[in-house]
């Protein structure tokens, strides 16, 4: 019998104390059933801290990294309220473990989702698009892990920044994305690396999000996933991801 709860508490007593520990897989066999169920628990723990759900994450949303880890799906995360960077609330360095950055492009939804969405059906239960940082911070040493421990870690969820909200346009194919530290280019990617189409990285939030009973109610947001790789925050005091027509996102880290 594995123990979610004791496993999610000790994953969340690492986010709060900056102490990475060791992955769950290495001596444990787990499913990815169990990694979800790991995840909820680990979201209640920050639900009882008084954060609430505003939003999912997409995960393995390039084709290379689905390869690369060895699966043939995506996986999805949860964002909390205290998980939102904006310039009154920076990144704190000191609060994180290895933060790396990460260029995306993020989505408003308009309405309730009650059932999974096509990717031709998606773009109508948007009312927001939106140039978007996440930061993603393993609990797990060395930022390694295998497909359940990530799932079980919240996807690696640590906090995110939005641009200014855009009218959704009718499509979202090859616009170039720039990720910048303090004003040096460090990532330069499309947004056709998310899924070939960022609405079908939507269309697959919707799915998974009902698969494993996330709520995915108006107003809450959906990063679609990464057009590049992360990359280490290091000693940059200022992320910027610039996305063609979208405008651009910035976090300060303090």
């Amino acid at each position: 019998m594995i123990p979610h709860k004791q496993w999610a508490k000790a994953l969340h007593q690492s986010a709060r104390t900056q102490q990475p520990r060791d992955q769950f897989s290495t001596q444990n066999t787990y499913t990815l059933k169990d990694a979800y169920t790991i995840q909820h628990a680990l979201i209640q723990e920050r639900v009882n801290e008084g954060h609430n759900i505003i939003g999912v994450k997409m995960g393995f949303t390039s084709l290379a990294k689905m390869k690369q880890m060895g699966v043939d799906d995506m996986i999805i995360g949860q964002l909390t309220q205290d998980m939102r960077i904006t310039s009154e609330t920076p990144l704190v360095r000191s609060q994180c473990i290895h933060p790396r950055a990460e260029p995306e492009i993020a989505f408003r939804l308009s309405q309730d989702i009650t059932s999974p969405l096509n990717v031709d059906e998606v773009s109508h239960v948007v009312d927001g698009v939106a140039s978007a940082i996440e930061i993603i911070d393993s609990r797990y040493e060395n930022f390694k892990f295998s497909l359940e421990d990530v799932v079980a870690d919240n996807c690696s969820s640590c906090g995110f920044a939005l641009g200014p909200w855009c009218e959704v346009p009718l499509g979202l194919n090859g616009l170039d994305m720039v990720q910048t530290f303090d004003g040096s280019t460090v990532a330069e990617g499309t947004s056709d690396a998310i899924l070939d189409n960022p609405f079908e990285a939507l269309a697959a939030a919707t799915r998974l999000a009902l698969q494993h009973g996330l709520p995915l109610k108006k107003g809450m947001i959906v990063l679609a996933g990464a057009s590049t790789a992360a990359h280490f925050i290091g000693d940059a005091k200022k992320v910027e991801v610039a996305v063609d027509g979208l405008g651009t996102a910035y976090l300060e880290v303090v």
